[in-house]
């Protein structure tokens, strides 16, 4: 069943809002239009527990379910059109965050799970490196050249699928240039 966030998330994820902690943060990050059960699989079989508590405080909705009160409309429209008229064949990409949901802070958070999930335990320095690289990137550019790092060591490591797969989402994520 695919989860979907509500407008609790969404004031969650918004910035100088911080009650739930990175893990928390980073899966409603990566939630809109996934199905749950790759959202539980992750941090390790620990998302589980993150998804339910996630579902019971409201954070997340089931697709196929009644729509929450507090879901904003046009939101709620996009998503029933894109379950509606699922993809022939192939799995449907999850939808693309709203202009309002683009940022540096929501793609930084992004490459730091990545980059934790990634890097941390196989290369300690290397991951210290990204995260440090992460923090100091302050404007569009210079989070697109850590990016690309990133990147070349993700598909170093994992393959050039796994790396194309980040940079989709990332694009997803980041501001579009002024």
């Amino acid at each position: 069943m695919l989860l979907l966030k509500t407008d609790k998330a969404r004031l969650e994820l918004s910035p100088g809002v911080r009650t739930l902690s990175l893990r928390e943060r980073s899966l409603l990050l990566l939630a809109d239009g996934r199905p749950a059960a790759e959202l539980e699989a992750l941090y390790h079989g620990a998302g589980k527990d993150i998804v339910s508590k996630l579902l019971a405080e409201g954070y997340l909705a089931h697709a196929g379910a009644t729509a929450p009160a507090p879901e904003a409309p046009k939101a709620h429209a996009a998503a029933a059109a894109t379950h509606a008229h699922p993809a022939s064949g192939a799995a449907a990409l999850p939808p693309a965050p709203s202009h309002a949901l683009r940022s540096l802070a929501g793609t930084r958070m992004y490459l730091f799970d990545i980059c934790e999930r990634m890097f941390a335990r196989r290369n300690p320095a290397l991951a210290h490196n990204f995260l440090e690289a992460l923090r100091g990137a302050r404007d569009r550019d210079s989070m697109l050249d850590v990016s690309e790092a990133l990147l070349e060591e993700i598909e170093l490591l994992a393959g050039p699928e796994r790396a194309a797969t980040v940079r989709e989402r990332m694009e997803q994520l980041l501001p579009t240039p002024a």
